[in-house]
């Protein structure tokens, strides 16, 4: 039986973040399903501020009667087939270096925060598959380590990833999950964003909620609560961040994307486009790579009034299968690719 070993300073799944953790979670389970032995190994506490999630992951795993070990300060259970560690920040490498030598992984995927010294520590062992989901320096900064592989979320992430002596570069798109049955909701008026934050654009986002008093708003809440600074708005609904977004993309007709960093591929447009929804973006980063020919992409000089007219004129209702037909190619399984790879 084949062993991947999921590596990382992050929290194992499938305690959501971002993008990142979705991406991953998806192929560790993919690769679970195909007969794979799949081990995660995070940790409990945030890397960048040292926070405890475990409240909160306890919390979680009772909701769903997800059965769950605890000793040491590490929290072990199995989610979805794959057997999941989370570790204190201190004890990751550690558990690491045990790891490579009890499984013996045929492959290590590792990313974000520290993943560099991951990296370097299992190339020794075993093939290492570094995750590139940022231009960022934190998403860039595994390739450091020397994995023998870099998988780009982008092409346009592959074009900024720097040349690595001993690392292949490659390209795979993130792996997404055809939706569920809805429930009957109707598709209202309603626009929606996620994230309302600065880096994702929230500055105009404030300016069109203002000249667009008849349009109504949806934001939900994604990296920290940004509730405050929205309510004074009478056409603004603010939703605490969920797991489940497939509600809220039925119910909607379009999806706002005006980044002011370059996102590497949002997960969010192809997300939205399997319910049926397309996105107006800006063509910062791997944006346009993502919105494809089934969407609308603005310059990143465009003004609010050019954002809602765009919103006004926008025929969703044709966008939003152009954008169905295309997402539902990302819903492909990933392992062939990997395979293809070498992997």
């Amino acid at each position: 039986m084949p062993t991947a070993l999921f590596a990382w300073r992050r929290t194992p799944p499938p305690f959501l973040i971002g993008g990142a953790e979705v991406t991953q979670q998806l192929l560790a389970e993919e690769l679970a399903a195909a007969g794979w032995h799949v081990t995660y190994l995070g940790s409990h506490e945030a890397p960048w501020d040292g926070a405890t999630q475990l409240p909160d992951m306890r919390a979680h795993l009772d909701q769903h009667h997800v059965p769950y070990d605890e000793a040491d300060g590490t929290l072990r259970y199995r989610w979805n087939g794959v057997e999941c560690a989370a570790l204190m920040q201190n004890k990751v490498e550690h558990g690491l270096g045990s790891l490579l030598g009890d499984l013996r992984p045929d492959v290590v995927f590792t990313s974000q925060e520290g993943s560099a010294q991951l990296a370097a520590q299992a190339r020794p062992t075993a093939l290492v598959a570094g995750l590139l989901h940022s231009v960022s320096a934190t998403g860039l900064g595994v390739l450091a380590g020397r994995p023998h592989y870099g998988l780009a979320v982008s092409d346009f992430v592959r074009a900024r990833a720097p040349h690595t002596p001993g690392t292949r570069l490659a390209v795979m798109y993130p792996p997404f999950a055809l939706p569920g049955e809805g429930s009957g909701e109707a598709r209202t008026v309603s626009v929606l964003m996620i994230n309302p934050i600065p880096a994702k654009g929230s500055e105009l986002l404030h300016q069109l909620i203002r000249i667009m008093p008849e349009q109504h708003f949806t934001l939900v809440e994604g990296w920290w609560d940004t509730a405050a600074d929205f309510a004074a708005y009478p056409n603004v609904t603010y939703v605490p961040r969920v797991y489940d977004m497939g509600p809220l993309y039925r119910s909607h007709r379009l999806l706002l994307v005006p980044s002011t960093v370059e996102d590497a591929f949002p997960r969010v447009i192809v997300e939205a486009a399997l319910h049926g929804v397309p996105s107006i973006g800006v063509d910062r980063g791997g944006i346009p790579e993502a919105i494809g020919d089934a969407g609308i992409v603005l310059p990143s000089t465009a003004g609010p009034e050019t954002w809602a007219r765009a919103i006004r004129e926008a025929d969703y209702e044709a966008l939003g299968m152009r954008a169905r037909r295309q997402a539902v190619t990302f819903t492909r399984p990933c392992l062939p690719e990997l395979r293809e790879l070498g992997i």
